[in-house]
Parts: structure tokens; C-alpha cells; sequence
């Protein structure tokens, strides 16, 4: 691997330049606006359909990597759409007062708007909510934002035109990205990050990559990929824009594809680390799991017990042959207890399908629009941009990887102990040990983001504060609970590159005095893997490049066991 290739740390989910998404159902050709360029589509995708109701994970995992086909928006929704933008404009001209339509935002809700000032409005709505700063959301963070919005809109909720949805749908195919803030939302809608959006959209201000290139001005953007320079959005076609939970909806599911993978990678350090403390096997006896009653964790002692399985280091045998005189009735609770404190974070996840699904197609905003039985319509007015639930989820989910971590650390200490890990080297050091110093300042680079990490864990979601003269009293904050969520599994991958490096020295260090024993044959081929990219340690050397490889190869995908 040439990991001078290799996408910084911050955009690694949006890595892949391609454009965007794909959705259920084969449906007729898109509007012409909606169609993009064939050069800019994924090769093995035909592209599917946006429908409002069956955005999948899987589908919206594709999106972030890019490789999914163009989008098209669902005929059966173009036409609810425009019956619904109908029904809106009727219930305006009949006098009722909305939010966001005819009366202005948030303290400044009082305020009566023209028919003359709606449109100039919605311009001016961007502009002024276009204050986000920090660094910029991954590019498939970003274009999932888009994709989320224009599926929310196809309900028909909203009360804007299917255009609006396809000129969404054109930035996307076309492969391009706007360039959206992390800083800003309170968790009270997306108001920062998809005004940002909104000025690409409406081809007004701000910046936008194209097809995966550097940040641009989005006129220039616009027209190199042969997009009309402007879109005029009309009355009350902002607001549904930015009030709602796409970004969080699209930074949880980066999140969550993220953590899959490092528990996937932890389940291989962990068993390295087994065979090189030659561990006791017994603590994945699918029997003692069977009796917590915790599906999660049966399977996650399976897939331990199959990734170990063959192993004779992990045995009464290989504990004799390393040299052990005693036996050791049973590990430290950092081992026994390692397939439940995965679990549990593994079930967490599970739960995170189920949230993003109902978030993906659902109607988050407010004002939303409802057909009555006498066929007018109705807007109501509510709070279903809140994302309390989201921020909830990724706190917890925080919680679970920042447990997952401490796991880690803890078995990286023992890793470097003569006594804690049965006989190996302290520090881990080859001969002459004391001359040479070893693994043990590699360990203390896990160590120092544990604390870290376990204040970032704090649940951001329970720290709200009342904003905009009270009338937004209440702030879910899961903005920053995303940010926390994201900021510690970088730190989380760090300290499992250190866990892997120290088993796989661990294994090294062992080998001698195993004789013809064999490893499991999934471990086995796991240190070989690694061992491709890090050499094992013999006198010291210079260690960062060591540490960053690791981290590299975990922060990738690279370490996954086989089997995962």
C-alpha cells in the first residue's frame, strides 16, 4: 500500500470523487435538470430512484463512498410534489399566517411578509444563515446531506416544487460538492451547514469542489460542470432546505459506518492479543454467553471463538511450552469481559440502523403541509427538525467506543508488563533488553488519549441552553455531539494502531519458544498482513513512522479480520 495515497484522516469517507447515490425502484428518466454528465457516474451502477419512503443504510453507506448511480426523483412524488405546492399556495391565499412563509424566522416570527417580500426573502434567509465556520464536513458527508434533503422533500410536506428537488439531484450527479461549515448548528435543524448548501444550490455565494478538487468559488464550479448558473428558489422554499436533521442524519451514518469497522478491526487486535498471552479460551465458551441472555454478545464470542479457532498457543499445551509451571485459573477481567463490552457497542449500532432508516425517509421540518379530507391543504406548524433522538444516539454510541478504547488500553498495559502478560519482555523490547527500551512510549501514545477521549465522552445532549430570545428554549446540541462522536474515533483508532502494534511485537516475541505450535490460522494471517507494512521491532528505532502506518492501515479499513 502506498500510504502517501492515502486521503487525510478528516475527509477519509468521502475519499472517492464519484458521484452520489441511488434509491429504490427502477423508475422512467429524470427531468432533464436531474441528468448528469455519463463521465461522472459510477461504472457499475444504473442509478435508481428517490421516492421519499425507502432510503436504506446500505444505499446511504454507498453514497458516502461515492459509487453508487445518478439519482433521479420518483414521477409518482414529482406529481405529489406539485399538488402539494398547489395546496400550499391555496392555504396561503386563504389567510393562514406560516412560519417561513408569510411571517418571518425564529424571534422575528411576528413580523408579516408581502407577497412582494417572499421571494427576496428566501435569498436573505440563506444569507444571513450562512454564518457556519470551522472546518468543512467530509465531501460524502456533505453530498448525503443533499440526498437526505431531496428525499425528505419527496414526501411532499414541505410545499416545494419538484425543480428544486432536481436541481438538488443535478449538483449530485454532476459531482458537485458544496463546501459545508462543521460549526454553527445547535442541533436546532441544519441551519449553518445547509445554507452553505443553499448558496451552492442557488448558484448565490459561497464554495463548492467539483468532481473531488480543491474549494472553489461556485459560479466558477457551477459552470465547469455545465450546470445553469442560478436557481431562483420561491416562497417557502428555503426554510425546508435547512430546517432539518440531514447533516446530523448523514454525520451519524458516517460515524456509524466508521465504528463498524473499528470493531471489526479491534475483534482481530484482540485476538493477536490472545495469542500472544496465550489467554485462556474459556471465556468464549458460547455456554457462559449463552446464559447472559445477550445476542449481541453470543455473536461477537462466536466470531472471537472462529478468529482463535485452530489455535494451539491458546492452550494448556502452549501455556507449557512458553514456560508457564502454573496454571492461571483464569485472565484478567480486561480479557473475560472483552466479548460484552464489544457487544454492547456492537448493539448499539444495530439500534443506529433503525434510527437512520426512520430519519432517512421522514418528513423533518417545520412547517409541514397536510392534504385534508375535503382535498385542501393545511400547515401545520411543529418541531420535527429537533435531533434530540440523533444526539442522543451518537452519545451513547460515543460512550460505547470510548469503553471500547479504555478495553484496548488496558490490554496494550498488559502487552508491555513481563508479569501482567505471562512471561513476554518487558516493554516488549528484543535483546538485549535494558539496552534497548522497546514499546513502552509507543503504549504511552494509546495512554494519553484515553483521557481524552473520556472527556469528549461527556453526552453533549444534555447541555442545552436557551437561544434567539427564548423562543428556541431548548437546543439539542448534537452538533457537537457529532463532532465529539467523530473527534474520538479518530483518537480511538490511534490507540487500537498501538494495540495492534503491541500484539503483533507480542507474537513475534513469542514465536521462539513455540516450536511448531501453531497460531490460529485467521490470526496468522492478520500478523502477516501487518507485518507487510510494519516490521517487527528489534533494536529501537525511530517509532512515529511505525505509529502512523498502524494508524493508517486501522483508519482504512486495512486490519478487518477475513472473516468480518
Amino acid at each position: 500500500m502506498n500510504f502517501s495515497s492515502l486521503a487525510p484522516r478528516a475527509v477519509r469517507v468521502a475519499v472517492v470523487t464519484a458521484t452520489a447515490v441511488a434509491l429504490v425502484s427502477s423508475a422512467a428518466p429524470a427531468p432533464t435538470q436531474a441528468q448528469a454528465p455519463s463521465a461522472t457516474l459510477s461504472p457499475s451502477a444504473s442509478g435508481l430512484t428517490l421516492d421519499g419512503g425507502h432510503l436504506t443504510v446500505s444505499q446511504m453507506k454507498a453514497v458516502l463512498r461515492g459509487v453508487s448511480g445518478p439519482l433521479r426523483l420518483a414521477p409518482a412524488a414529482a406529481v405529489r410534489m406539485r399538488q402539494a405546492r398547489a395546496g400550499a399556495l391555496a392555504a396561503l391565499n386563504s389567510g393562514q399566517r406560516v412560519y417561513g412563509w408569510n411571517q418571518a424566522l425564529g424571534p422575528l416570527k411576528d413580523h408579516t411578509l408581502t407577497d412582494e417580500q417572499q421571494r427576496d426573502f428566501q435569498r436573505r434567509i440563506l444569507r444571513s444563515h450562512a454564518a457556519g465556520t470551522g472546518s468543512e464536513l467530509p465531501e460524502g458527508v456533505a453530498r448525503l446531506a443533499l440526498v437526505l434533503r431531496a428525499n425528505a422533500m419527496a414526501r411532499a410536506h414541505m410545499g416545494v416544487r419538484p425543480e428544486m428537488v432536481e436541481r438538488m439531484l443535478a449538483l449530485v450527479n454532476a459531482g458537485v460538492t458544496p463546501v459545508m461549515p462543521s460549526i454553527g448548528s445547535l442541533g436546532t435543524g441544519d441551519l449553518q451547514p445547509m445554507a452553505a448548501a443553499g448558496l451552492v444550490l442557488t448558484g448565490d455565494a459561497g464554495q463548492a469542489r467539483f468532481r473531488g478538487g480543491p474549494p472553489r468559488d461556485t459560479r466558477d464550479v457551477l459552470a465547469q460542470a455545465g450546470l445553469p448558473p442560478t436557481f431562483e428558489l420561491q416562497a417557502g422554499e428555503a426554510l425546508p432546505l435547512i430546517s432539518g436533521s440531514g447533516v446530523l442524519t448523514a454525520r451519524y451514518t458516517a460515524s456509524v459506518s466508521r465504528a463498524e469497522t473499528f470493531l471489526d478491526e479491534f475483534d482481530g487486535a484482540f485476538g493477536l492479543f490472545l495469542e500472544a498471552t496465550r489467554a485462556e479460551a474459556s471465556s468464549l465458551d458460547a455456554r457462559t454467553h449463552a446464559e447472559r441472555r445477550f445476542p449481541a454478545e453470543e455473536a461477537e464470542a462466536a466470531r472471537l471463538r472462529a478468529l482463535t479457532r485452530g489455535s494451539a498457543w491458546m492452550t494448556d499445551q502452549g501455556r507449557k511450552q512458553f514456560g508457564e509451571t502454573s496454571p492461571r485459573i483464569q485472565d484478567a477481567v480486561s480479557v473475560r469481559a472483552a466479548p460484552h463490552i464489544i457487544a454492547t457497542a456492537r448493539q448499539t449500532l444495530t439500534e443506529a440502523e433503525t434510527i437512520i432508516g426512520h430519519e432517512a425517509n421522514a418528513s423533518t421540518s417545520n412547517p409541514l403541509l397536510f392534504k385534508q379530507p375535503a382535498g385542501t391543504y393545511e400547515f401545520v406548524m411543529g418541531g420535527n427538525w429537533d435531533g434530540a433522538q440523533i444526539g442522543h444516539a451518537m452519545d451513547t454510541l460515543n460512550a460505547d467506543i470510548t469503553a471500547v478504547a479504555v478495553l484496548g488500553d488496558e490490554l496494550s498495559s498488559r502487552l508491555i508488563s513481563s508479569k501482567w502478560s505471562y512471561g513476554l519482555p518487558d516493554n516488549l523490547a528484543a535483546p538485549p533488553v535494558g539496552l534497548n527500551s522497546g514499546m513502552v512510549q509507543v503504549q504511552t501514545v494509546g495512554a494519553a488519549l484515553i483521557p481524552e477521549m473520556q472527556v469528549r465522552a461527556m453526552p453533549a445532549d444534555v447541555l442545552s441552553r436557551p437561544e434567539k430570545f427564548g423562543q428556541e428554549d431548548d437546543n439539542t446540541m448534537a452538533m457537537a455531539s457529532a463532532r465529539n462522536l467523530d473527534d474520538n474515533l479518530d483518537r480511538a483508532e490511534t490507540v487500537l494502531a498501538v494495540e495492534f502494534l503491541l500484539a503483533d511485537q507480542g507474537v513475534d516475541l513469542a514465536r521462539p519458544l513455540m516450536g511448531t505450535l501453531p497460531m490460529a490460522k485467521a490470526t496468522t494471517e492478520l500478523h502477516q498482513r501487518f507485518r507487510d507494512h510494519v516490521a517487527a521491532l528489534g533494536d529501537d528505532r525511530w517509532m512515529t513512522p511505525d505509529v502512523e502506518t498502524a494508524t493508517d492501515l486501522v483508519s482504512h479499513g486495512e486490519l478487518r479480520p477475513n472473516d468480518s
